[in-house]
């Protein structure tokens, strides 16, 4: 049985960011954690943060990590982020946030944001989704 390995690539003729990670490839025994659109809406339903994207981000936020330990993966473990904000928001609060967050750990996930004209509630103003693997 092979052990899982991540490869973190950002080829040369790319563009290199520190917030993000251009290629990742995934070989070998892995678990893959799919974790779907998280919005800010706390365990009891009760949406968090009306109208303001720094308090929603944080809550969704703690609600990716508490998916990725139901599913025994850690906030390390992400390969893949996707990030939907409604339009017309200022997403510097809400960067500022995520990079708190995500801290001084290397290899950062391959991210996209995406501006939407709309979720599922009209009062989300975020929402992510991931994908984790972790190596066995």
């Amino acid at each position: 049985m092979q052990d899982g390995q991540i490869l973190y690539i950002n080829p040369d003729n790319l563009h290199k960011n520190p917030a993000y990670t251009n290629v990742i490839v995934v070989t070998g025994q892995v678990k893959t954690i799919y974790i779907g659109g998280q919005d800010a809406v706390d365990a009891s339903g009760t949406i968090v943060g009306k109208g303001d994207i720094k308090k929603q981000t944080e809550q969704v936020l703690a609600n990716l990590q508490a998916a990725l330990k139901a599913g025994g993966a850690e906030l390390d473990h992400i390969v893949k982020w996707n990030v939907y904000v409604v339009q017309g928001q200022n997403i510097q609060p809400a960067y500022k946030v995520f990079q708190q967050f995500w801290g001084r750990r290397p290899d950062p996930p391959a991210i996209t944001v995406v501006f939407v004209s709309g979720l599922a509630n009209p009062d989300f103003l975020v929402e992510m989704d991931a994908i984790a693997v972790v190596p066995q």
